[in-house]
């Protein structure tokens, strides 16, 4: 397939009660960068003398759950000055290479820990615990020109399964309406925990999916140009990325089998958009915890996350999911003493 060529298009402008949030963690990502890649893996956090928290965190992981982490380091970091927090977007299972390497003290992940990750893991002797932190609406992108409102499940996996050879929008069976123009197919890299947790609803597998297709790697605003760059482009990210760029991309109401469906807030809550509504996580060292200021930046993240997470367009918890995730982490600090 042809690949869409243009400058890459930045984030939209936010909605007001979006703004100060999205910029805080836009100005945080620049700073990022160079910390996500140092080799220096000595980072630690502790209790300065006078009883203030300091020391330096460092965090990797996903691209879709980097934003609302950032968001709240922000928010923390205004509080305590003397604690340095860098948020890193290797991806899910990128991040995790360089959590278990012990290089950082938590991943951001975008799906659960794989049996591997958790070998290497092991192996390093470094223990750990996914906390949930929001939830997620994956959601599929068109172009605005496009007349196509919903897919199946089914017909999305006629796009995107293994060896597909669906080139053109219609060659997709009982398609309605019909639509006639190429695929222009954007989507992560295979480090991405959305591809992996994609490619298992759609594809019924994790990591089976056709090759041909625009590989954006961890930079959605790639397939944000692509898809609104060609009037057959199709593409899938989280549902923040997707309420920032509203009106340049349309989503796809999503059918499993139970009539269409779109993705919002009250769906996934209510778990009727499936199968691509999906908990995200953080996952802290059992080491981390046992730092003061880690301990307090956890503490302060689920304090604060579900309205950080509704300013910066996630699906925060529920009241039941959020207590569940505050109990787990007190018990998880108590354990580490």
């Amino acid at each position: 397939m042809k690949k869409i060529k243009g400058e890459t298009l930045f984030r939209s402008t936010p909605k007001p009660k979006f703004a100060a949030a999205v910029i805080a963690a836009g100005v945080l990502a620049l700073g990022v960068a160079a910390c996500g890649s140092s080799d220096d893996s000595s980072s630690s956090s502790s209790s300065s003398s006078d009883g203030n928290l300091s020391g330096t965190i460092r965090i990797d992981g996903s691209s879709t759950v980097g934003p609302l982490t950032s968001a709240v380091a922000e928010g923390f970091m205004a509080d305590n000055p003397d604690v340095k927090i860098s948020v890193g977007t290797s991806g899910t299972g990128g991040g995790f290479e360089k959590f278990c390497a012990g290089e950082t003290q938590a991943n951001d992940a975008s799906r659960e820990i794989e049996s591997d990750e958790a070998s290497a893991c092991k192996k390093e002797g470094i223990g750990y615990a996914g906390l949930t932190v929001a939830s997620d609406a994956l959601t599929v992108v068109t172009n605005p020109e496009n007349p196509v409102k919903c897919m199946t499940v089914e017909q999305l996996k006629q796009v995107w399964e293994p060896k597909s050879t669906v080139s053109s929008w219609s060659d997709i069976t009982g398609l309605d309406p019909a639509y006639d123009e190429e695929l222009q197919l954007f989507g992560p890299g295979t480090d991405s925990g959305t591809f992996d947790y994609f490619t298992e609803a759609i594809n019924g597998e994790e990591g089976a999916s056709r090759t041909d297709y625009n590989n954006v790697g961890e930079d959605d605003n790639q397939t944000v140009t692509g898809v609104a760059g060609s009037p057959g482009g199709m593409g899938y990210f989280g549902y923040s990325f997707f309420k920032e760029n509203e009106g340049t991309i349309n989503g796809l109401e999503i059918d499993n089998g139970k009539g269409c469906v779109a993705p919002s807030t009250e769906t996934v809550q209510d778990g009727t958009y499936a199968p691509l509504g999906r908990p995200l996580f953080i996952y802290p060292s059992d080491k981390a915890l046992k730092d003061a200021a880690m301990d307090a930046f956890l503490e302060y993240y689920l304090e604060n996350v579900n309205d950080v997470a509704e300013q910066v367009g996630f699906i925060p918890l529920t009241t039941e999911q959020l207590n569940k995730s505050k109990s787990q982490l007190q018990k998880l600090i108590n354990q580490a003493g």
